[in-house]
């Protein structure tokens, strides 16, 4: 239970369970750089404006920063905006970057070093910092608890709340305590309504609340689908003779193009002598048999990584969906009574490889939006001046010049897909004079088994490449088992009678942690799930093809606890 006892607290009666309530003027969920950047700008316009204002976070992790994984280089426009003097402040942005590289893998044992002019100009990373994104946000959150925000990390955002006016009136964290039979166990703990003015939903990358809320309120009408990719990372500590502090590299092609997929691959040299690396598959992949977490292992065996990584050991491991669909598939981010930031919007910019400073501008702007309003005599649900503010931004402008980035990749694939990207960037500034769209969704990209090219995975060395279960023990992943299953099936009989005969059962395979698997029995298969596994990336959720799978939010402190990435 919360233990606060500075707010009014109300009784609420639910399911025959007394459930406690609390007021605050706003609520966010996910501490995030999304979260935390609109939780810090709220309080800041409140002090400007010498209005007392209640802000509270809920972070479904067992600490701030334990879900947090990017790769990542990080762009400080927002940052400097937000907090202009961070490096006084210790921010743990140590690393500048201090030079770029981009391979086109050609092959298993070929690469082409591409001259800098070849590569789209937003991509360079003159400026930029090699980070922990986890720590970045715990450190915004020390930020934020100093202005007064109070963080509540361990406790979900399981329901919505709507008022009898329709609008979001805030959110319910998650009951503890019960078991997987649905029955009360004895360390039960009832859920607690948070009420707010307005509610902020920065879950990331399909959230959870926020996937309903844009059904609820139809606000991806006219838009395109959402496109996502996987994203699949390890930490390592390298021989300090190979390391090269500062150094991005970026790379595309090989594996991925053996099964004419798309995405790219990342190395990026940060402080400590360790190396952050990771592969992102886009999940509009069509051949069923593809994994991206074997394309990633296969990934390191080039000559251009391997060299870097032997002698080394690796010391995290984590896997995380993001939203690549950009302004084309970006839904209307405001509705009564609450709004959508960040990931959970799907404010990335592809053609940047960045999403972290994109989405702390997108908090930052409906923080301004939520304290106009509740200034304003009749401060009303819909925070109807959100739009302008976005389109008359930086962070407006930045998508809509990287608009094209998703049509040009999936519609001419890797090669004339990035020369087009190219001349797009470089030729026009992103402002080619017809936007291309891209209205076929992920999951329905997959082709059936048997017309598909089987992919035969060589057998993990131990050394360079490691099976996935060794990974999530890296991951630090950790569920209370007696609890309900927080991977839910729409039809049991679904992977077993459709997905197995018609895909080969791709769950097998895109899940990067070996939750699902078809375990033969005397009695034919069976369709397991060892959600204890599961890195919380979502990835099921959107690419099973009969779309049968939905993730819900676990008990709290469950999932990952990653230390640094």
């Amino acid at each position: 239970m919360l233990e606060i006892t500075q707010k009014p607290l109300f009784k609420v009666e639910r399911c025959g369970v007394e459930r406690e309530s609390m007021e605050f003027d706003v609520v966010v969920v996910g501490a995030g750089p999304a979260g935390l950047s609109a939780a810090i700008r709220v309080m800041q316009l409140a002090e400007s404006e010498g209005r007392e204002t209640t802000v509270c976070v809920v972070e479904k992790g067992s600490e701030v920063g334990a879900h947090i994984l990017s790769g990542a280089v990080l762009e400080p426009r927002a940052l400097n905006e937000l907090i202009p003097d961070w490096q006084e402040r210790g921010a743990p942005l140590n690393t500048p970057v201090t030079g770029d590289t981009f391979y086109f893998y050609t092959g298993e044992r070929s690469a082409i070093k591409l001259p800098g002019f070849a590569i789209p100009r937003p991509t360079h990373n003159d400026g930029n910092y090699i980070v922990s994104m986890g720590n970045v946000c715990r450190w915004l959150a020390e930020q934020a608890e100093g202005m007064g925000v109070e963080i509540y990390p361990g406790f979900t955002a399981s329901e919505i709340l709507f008022d009898d006016e329709g609008a979001v009136k805030g959110i319910a964290t998650g009951e503890m305590g019960v078991g997987a039979d649905g029955q009360q166990k004895d360390s039960y703990v009832p859920s607690m309504e948070l009420h707010a003015r307005y509610t902020v939903f920065a879950e990331g990358c399909r959230g959870h609340l926020g996937k309903q809320l844009i059904s609820h309120f139809s606000l991806d009408d006219g838009r395109d689908p959402q496109h996502y990719g996987i994203g699949i990372k390890e930490v390592w500590k390298i021989d300090p003779e190979k390391h090269q502090e500062g150094l991005v590299v970026h790379g595309i092609g090989w594996p991925l193009s053996e099964s004419n997929s798309s995405g790219g691959a990342f190395l990026y040299h940060a402080e400590n002598h360790e190396v952050y690396l990771g592969l992102i598959a886009d999940l509009n992949y069509s051949n069923p048999h593809l994994s991206p977490f074997e394309e990633f292992q296969r990934w390191k065996t080039h000559p251009k990584t391997k060299e870097v990584l032997e002698g080394g050991e690796r010391i995290a491991y984590g896997a995380r969906a993001l939203a690549k669909g950009g302004q084309n598939s970006l839904p209307e981010m405001a509705f009564p009574g609450g709004i959508l930031v960040g990931c959970d919007a799907g404010t990335l910019n592809s053609v940047k490889i960045k999403g972290n400073h994109t989405a702390m501008k997108s908090g930052m702007l409906a923080a301004e939006s939520i304290m106009a309003s509740l200034q304003s005599e009749a401060p009303i649900a819909l925070l109807s001046d959100f739009s302008a503010r976005l389109k008359d931004s930086w962070l407006g402008k930045e998508l809509h010049s990287s608009r094209n980035f998703s049509g040009f990749m999936h519609k001419f694939g890797t090669l004339l897909g990035a020369a087009m990207v190219w001349i797009d960037q470089n030729l026009f500034a992103g402002r080619l004079p017809f936007t291309l769209h891209d209205s076929k969704p992920d999951y329905a990209c997959l082709d059936e088994a048997a017309v598909a090219k089987p992919i035969i995975y060589p057998k993990p060395d131990n050394q360079i490449t490691f099976d996935r279960l060794s990974s999530v023990f890296l991951s630090n992943t950790n569920h209370e088992e007696d609890q309900p299953c927080h991977l839910t099936l729409r039809d049991q009989s679904i992977p077993i009678e459709v997905n197995l005969p018609k895909y080969a059962e791709p769950a097998q395979r895109y899940c990067p942690a070996g939750v699902y698997e078809i375990v033969d029995e005397s009695d034919g298969p069976r369709f397991q799930i060892n959600a204890q596994n599961c890195v919380h990336c979502k990835t099921c959720d959107i690419k099973d093809p009969s779309q049968n799978i939905t993730w819900i939010t676990p008990e709290g402190f469950g999932g990952p606890n990653y230390p640094n990435m």
